[in-house]
């Protein structure tokens, strides 16, 4: 039977500290919980108010040699934690387990450090997460971790409500190698002026489901974690991802350590700097937009007719066929019939809806729309030839849109005589459901093209996050190299993508793991972006994983063909 540590202490206060003392007393367990700074424990004491049935000795210099585990929680700095485990090594019985809560060093190093390796492991929480319900806890061994050691902690984790995922002793584990080096990306993409703070964290959070954003995330990691995390990360490993974004440095160089100091991306004593709507440079005033047409009769372009003709808008699909348009109006008709079913639309509604839209198979039918989005075949030469074909045939004042995800909208824009009227709309699948429209300017958009995209996409129900004509927008920009290291990841082959996905799913609250999110994207359609995102910023993290170019290779493209990174046949 899995030993029960009933005396626990945690050295360090901070936000993981915390978390994990309070985690602990609500289990009945004892709980002495040490720092030496009067102000961390003055903190951790309103934070530890409801501890259940369990105990909490608050102090400077407690006796902790009761303790059957030792879990430290002090900055990410090697020096530190060794001294720290160093001397409840000399002052606990021999066998007294440690962890220690690191993300980005060496789990043996400091086992070494401690003078116990056989006795220490790794516990990598994730504080920021849901923690009102289960959550993900890595616990990592070292070569030498004694294996009842594990199975202890592993029992003590469950009895915790939490789910013990077991891995190795690599830079970052998985959580802090995904989560950081993301993190960072978004750090950068803001000290660029690529886009605002809130249109980053609008679009990860409207456009990926992500609990929060990565600007705000990181102000609840603490800018100065983050940071020493990252320098940790880069020193084992050399990768450019984790070298400090240096905005980091200078904000907390200027004190700015996000939610702990007040302020950070966001100043926490403004009570309206919560994430408000990115409004960026004031646009004029949209013309009116009374038509729409959307060219396409696929995914993308169902739904964005589905989308518009809900919202009121007379709206003309076009396809390639009689058949397809006859197929596209079927499956928008499937899907309000679905919605009906759901309580999420009334019968008249979905009537309302079917009469506004028209199936058709000639361009020239979208001649006097004011605004017409193209959603055809993610293919360059393919959508030139029908913004060649628009522009021909549009009048003078219709706005031209693709939908793209990833190709550069000037090379659209320039098939026509009119680049100052295009503009890129990224809607998400499935754009009936999904609230984010990325607004894409070229170099020639003009600002009353912008105005009418904006102001459309609102009018229909849409959240719009602008941004320049760059590869990959904002989201994928940011998701696909997080997504292709969680590949590589996989590859390394210590890992099971279950784990891989059991981490960052209940974790860090994501509504899905990375393997299985590119399975839902589609293993060719993610090959094909990624692809993209090399040939623009010739980044080694956007080369494709060697798994993902030979699943595709076999016709193995995810959910949609039953099998990917996991199979999916019934």
């Amino acid at each position: 039977m899995a030993k029960r540590f009933s005396t626990i202490a945690v050295i360090g206060l901070g936000t993981t500290g915390s978390v994990l003392a309070s985690m602990v007393a609500r289990s009945g367990r004892r709980v002495i919980a040490v720092d030496t700074d009067a102000s961390a424990l003055d903190l951790a004491g309103a934070r530890l108010t409801d501890t259940g049935r369990g105990t909490v000795d608050l102090t400077r210099s407690a006796d902790i040699t009761s303790a059957d585990l030792v879990i430290e929680a002090v900055p990410e700095r090697m020096t530190t934690k060794c001294e720290v485990l160093r001397h409840a090594h000399h002052a606990c019985a021999p066998g007294t387990v440690f962890a220690t809560t690191t993300t980005g060093l060496a789990v043996t190093d400091i086992a070494f450090g401690a003078g116990r390796p056989s006795r220490t492991v790794g516990l990598h929480l994730f504080p920021q997460g849901p923690m009102d319900r289960a959550t993900a806890v890595e616990v990592v061994s070292t070569p030498l971790t004694d294996g009842s050691v594990l199975t202890d902690v592993q029992a003590l984790l469950r009895g915790l409500g939490q789910v013990p995922v077991s891995v190795p002793d690599r830079a970052g584990f998985v959580g802090g190698a995904l989560t950081m080096a993301y993190l960072n990306d978004a750090a950068t993409m803001y000290a660029q002026r690529y886009a605002s703070r809130d249109g980053i964290d609008t679009a990860m959070r409207l456009g990926c489901g992500l609990p929060r954003g990565p600007l705000a995330h990181l102000d609840a990691i603490g800018l100065d974690v983050a940071r020493d995390t990252l320098d940790a990360l880069y020193e084992r490993t050399g990768d450019r991802r984790f070298l400090p974004a240096p905005v980091l440095t200078h904000m907390v160089a200027a004190g700015l350590l996000g939610q702990k100091a007040g302020r950070g991306f966001y100043d926490y004593g403004a009570p309206d700097d919560d994430g408000a709507p990115d409004t960026g440079d004031e646009l004029p005033t949209a013309r009116p937009v009374r038509r729409i047409g959307v060219v396409g009769s696929g995914t993308m372009a169902t739904g964005i007719a589905e989308v518009c003709a809900r919202a009121g808008y007379p709206t003309t699909l076009v396809a390639r066929s009689e058949v397809r348009a006859k197929e596209a109006l079927a499956t928008v008709e499937n899907s309000l019939n679905r919605a009906v079913q759901r309580g999420r639309l009334t019968p008249e509604q979905l009537t309302s809806s079917m009469e506004s839209l028209t199936g058709v198979t000639g361009l020239e039918a979208v001649a006097g729309c004011d605004l017409v989005v193209e959603a055809v075949v993610e293919d360059i030469d393919v959508k030139r030839t029908v913004f060649r074909e628009l522009d021909a045939g549009c009048g003078e004042q219709t706005v031209l849109a693709t939908s793209t995800s990833s190709l550069p909208v000037i090379e659209c824009a320039m098939a026509t005589g009119r680049p100052e009227a295009v503009v890129g709309m990224h809607f998400f699948n499935p754009a009936p459901v999904m609230k984010l429209v990325e607004v894409v300017r070229t170099a020639l958009t003009s600002r009353e093209t912008l105005g009418v995209a904006h102001a459309t996409a609102t009018a229909l129900g849409k959240r719009a996050v602008g941004c320049p004509d760059r590869s990959g927008f904002i989201v994928n920009a940011l998701l696909f190299p997080y997504l292709n290291s969680a590949v590589a990841l996989l590859d390394e082959g210590i890992l099971t993508a279950e784990d891989i996905d059991t981490v960052m799913a209940l974790g860090q609250g994501y509504p899905m793991g990375p393997l299985q999110l590119l399975d839902v994207i589609g293993l060719d359609v993610s090959v094909a972006i990624l692809r993209t995102l090399h040939s623009t910023f010739r980044e080694p993290c956007l080369l494709p994983s060697r798994p993902l170019e030979q699943l595709v290779a076999a016709g193995h493209l995810g959910r949609k063909r039953g099998k990917g990174l996991r199979n999916h046949e019934r």
